[in-house]
This record gives structure tokens, sequence and C-alpha cells, in this order.
């Protein structure tokens, strides 16, 4: 669980509070928004950016989602901001989130349309295993119910940040990647 705290130390600006979440139906045309936005990041940054990936749930056929694009941008280093950031803000991404204990995790918002941008690098156990739980909610039917079921309660309430709704996700998220590992394996 994080700490308010800790969100208010990693934040660029104000950590909103007293949030809700608002889960929409899958739309078809996420892919297509990603794609648009991944021509857009690949334009700014050039051989910066090793890999650039739809995640999240936006990025799963038929599962609901809150309606923001999840993006995985690998770099060669977080911590050298100065190598992309200027780059994604004069592209219209802002700097939201600085997390350099995190794997030197960062976010970039998008606004219109919705993005976060979550930034890595190529080392990062984080950036695998978002594209490990990605690619087996899309062939797990079994899994992306449970997952959306949870999404759908969980979205019933306010939470204090939105931070909390997605800790309140963080056992299950744990559950479906273990299964996901150890069918790797067996692979």
């Amino acid at each position: 669980m994080v700490s308010l705290k800790y969100l208010q130390q990693v934040t660029v600006g104000q950590v909103e509070q007293n949030q809700s979440v608002k889960l929409v139906k899958y739309n078809n045309n996420w892919p297509s928004i990603f794609q648009t936005e991944k021509e857009k990041i690949q334009q700014a940054l050039g051989s910066t950016a090793l890999k650039i990936e739809h995640i999240g749930s936006t990025a799963v056929t038929g599962l609901m989602s809150k309606p923001i694009i999840d993006i995985l941008l690998v770099v060669p280093h977080p911590s050298a901001e100065a190598s992309y950031a200027l780059q994604l803000q004069q592209a219209g991404y802002i700097l939201r989130i600085r997390e350099p204990e995190f794997q030197e995790h960062r976010i970039f918002l998008g606004i219109d349309p919705a993005v976060h941008l979550h930034v890595y690098g190529p080392d990062s156990q984080e950036a695998k295993d978002l594209i490990l739980f990605r690619d087996w909610l899309r062939k797990n039917d079994t899994d992306r119910l449970k997952y959306q079921e949870l999404k759908q309660k969980l979205a019933t309430r306010r939470w204090p940040t939105v931070q909390d709704y997605a800790d309140a996700k963080g056992p299950l998220i744990y559950k479906i990647k273990q299964r996901a590992i150890n069918n790797c394996k067996k692979d």
C-alpha cells in the first residue's frame, strides 16, 4: 500500500484526493488511439524509445476500463530525464510522477486523449510484469472476468486517491501474475 505521504513526495503538483473511478465498456477505438500516441512518442524520441507497448485494461479486448490509454515506454535510463522529458512535454505530455526508488518509474499524462505514459528502463521487472499481465488477460477468459468483476466492485466506492483503488486490486493482480508466470514455465 502506498501512503499519502509517499504520493506527495513523488507527485509533480498536487495529489488528487477523494476520487471516484469511472469504468466504461471496452472501446474498439482504443487500439487505434494507442497507435496514434505510439507514433507521436516515436517521432518525439526516435531511438531513445526502446519499446512502446499498449498496456493496462484498454489493451485487453472486452475488458471494462477507465477510459485512459496506458502506455509503457522503455528508455535507456529513466533517471536521465534530459534525454526524453522535454521531447515528451513538447509532444503534449506532462510529467506527473517521479519514483526514483521504484525502478526509476516516471508517469507522464496526456490530456486529449487521456493517457498514462509509464516510463521504465530496459531492465525493469515491472515493465516485464505489465506486459505479462496484459498478455495473460488477453488469453485467459477466467482471470479477465475475475479482474473485471473486482474492478466493477471497487469502482462503486470513493477512494482517498486513485492509487488506493489500484492498491485494492493488488492482491488479485499478484495471483493472476503468478498463474501467468507458472503457465510460462510450463511452455
